[in-house]
């Protein structure tokens, strides 16, 4: 019987695939050496991979774009960035370099797309997509980019409260979308998204607060499932849903020439993953299609957001393994010399899966084990895995001249914000304001301001923008 850790991925899974492949031994990510870096920088890091970034917008784009040739398809296609995925100017310059748009989705993103142009990494052209609940901070800071002469600057109501607060401080014309509420799987805690605008209430909002404004011009209605882009009858049936109010809103709203069916393309979290992307892109550009052809309207141009695809699988994180414990007869761990709910915040308050491989030691035994962090958390672990459900790797001795070293690999997304690297937040949204409230000798109460709320020059340093 083949016992070695690399027999046990051979004949589990086609291998070496896509990223990943063995060099003298060690594992290899987009082919780059891993031991390499461990031997220069040592661990634990963190590794972005850049042109990975340009190589997932280069596939997307030409599976939309070859479907739309194929189907005559008369609208075109826009790649929008989202970028509370990862908001690193390293990332979103290098997805510049590709010729996209980019999504906000709160004020603090404001500044960021404002350093971006002054740095002439955009220009005044660029599509923007502004989503998410309209602060006053953030409708001011959307006025601001119209009054720099951002034309395509487009804020997508996500309730009717907003369009007032808008027209109240953007003197000339302005475009916007409308966000269309979606309704949650049957197992979810809800029923209804808070996000966008009820199904039933967006052709009354346009015909009642939007048709006789002739400043306003409707440009998009926006489409977003959070399971993301699936093929279910639960994601199909939400999307028919969309194109049914966006044919009968477009033959009332001559200006509404776009179709944004928000982001949601799945990355591989497992060695054993599939997803026919080509086959769903075609299916979305059919059912478009066929419903602008029942119902005598114009092709829209297609939007997409996408953040997780665009840049999680560049990433990687890795570790060593520092010491073996086993607790009882059937558990091993593997302490690692830092934390995943510091490093990989999602595997733990997600339960979200990672590829998990070793670096090293292919040629090893394997056995169970469990991989903990060093914090003190009973949290601070990670035991199953794609394979059974169960995490396996090399087995190593204490006295091994090199130690087991693991990487989890497609960790580029969202980890780093909610992780709160070097201060930053998910969706850039700044610590609050901290107050220390005591009593004096008397029982007064005594309070101080001990730290204010977080500026956005302060998390745009971090993230490597000129403030």
């Amino acid at each position: 019987m083949k016992n070695s850790y690399f027999d046990l991925i051979e004949q589990t899974y086609y291998f070496p695939q896509d990223g990943f492949d063995l060099h003298n031994g060690d594992l290899s990510f987009h082919g780059i050496s891993l031991k390499y870096i461990i031997d220069k920088y040592g661990t634990p890091f963190k590794l972005t991979y850049l042109p990975k970034i340009g190589d997932q917008i280069k596939k997307a784009k030409n599976w939309f774009n070859r479907s739309m040739k194929s189907q005559h398809y008369q609208g075109k296609y826009h790649y929008c960035y989202c970028t509370k995925c990862c908001h690193f100017s390293h990332v979103i310059k290098k997805a510049l370099e590709h010729d996209v748009d980019l999504e906000t989705s709160s004020a603090f993103d404001i500044d960021l797309i404002i350093s971006l142009y002054r740095s002439g990494h955009i220009n005044r052209e660029i599509t923007l997509v502004h989503n998410g609940f309209k602060t006053e901070r953030y409708l001011d800071g959307i006025s601001q980019l119209y009054e720099m002469g951002f034309t395509n600057s487009i804020p997508v109501l996500d309730n009717t409260n907003e369009l007032d607060l808008l027209l109240e401080r953007i003197k000339g014309n302005v475009q916007i979308g409308l966000r269309v509420a979606i309704e949650q799987e049957p197992q979810s805690a809800y029923y209804t998204s808070r996000l966008g605008i009820r199904p039933t209430e967006v052709i009354k909002f346009y015909k009642e607060k939007i048709a006789r404004k002739k400043r306003v011009h409707v440009k998009m209605l926006h489409l977003f499932v959070d399971t993301g882009i699936r093929d279910t009858l639960y994601y199909w049936g939400e999307f028919k849903k969309a194109l049914k109010i966006f044919a009968a809103l477009k033959k009332i709203c001559p200006s509404l020439t776009a179709l944004n069916i928000g982001g949601g393309f799945p990355i591989r979290n497992s060695l054993s993953f599939e997803y026919d992307y080509k086959y769903m892109v075609d299916e979305i550009i059919r059912n478009i299609k066929a419903i602008c052809k029942e119902e005598g309207i114009d092709e829209p141009d297609i939007f997409t957001e996408f953040g997780k695809y665009t840049v999680g699988e560049s990433g990687a994180t890795i570790f060593t393994v520092l010491e073996q414990k086993q607790q009882n007869d059937s558990e091993l761990w593997y302490l690692i010399d830092n934390s995943l709910m510091n490093t990989i915040p999602d595997s733990w308050g997600l339960s979200e899966r990672f590829i998990l491989l070793p670096v090293n030691k292919w040629n090893s035994e394997f056995s169970r084990v469990h991989i903990g962090g060093i914090s003190c958390d009973h949290s601070d672990y990670y035991n199953f895995d794609d394979l059974n459900q169960q995490v396996f790797l090399p087995t190593f001795s204490p006295d091994d001249k090199e130690p087991l070293y693991i990487g989890f690999f497609h960790t580029g997304a969202y980890q780093d914000a909610i992780s709160g690297y070097g201060g930053i937040k998910h969706c850039l949204i700044p610590s609050p304001q901290h107050i220390l409230v005591d009593r004096d000798e008397k029982g007064n109460f005594i309070d101080t301001l001990w730290r204010p709320e977080q500026r956005p020059n302060e998390m745009l340093q971090i993230l490597g923008y000129d403030t």
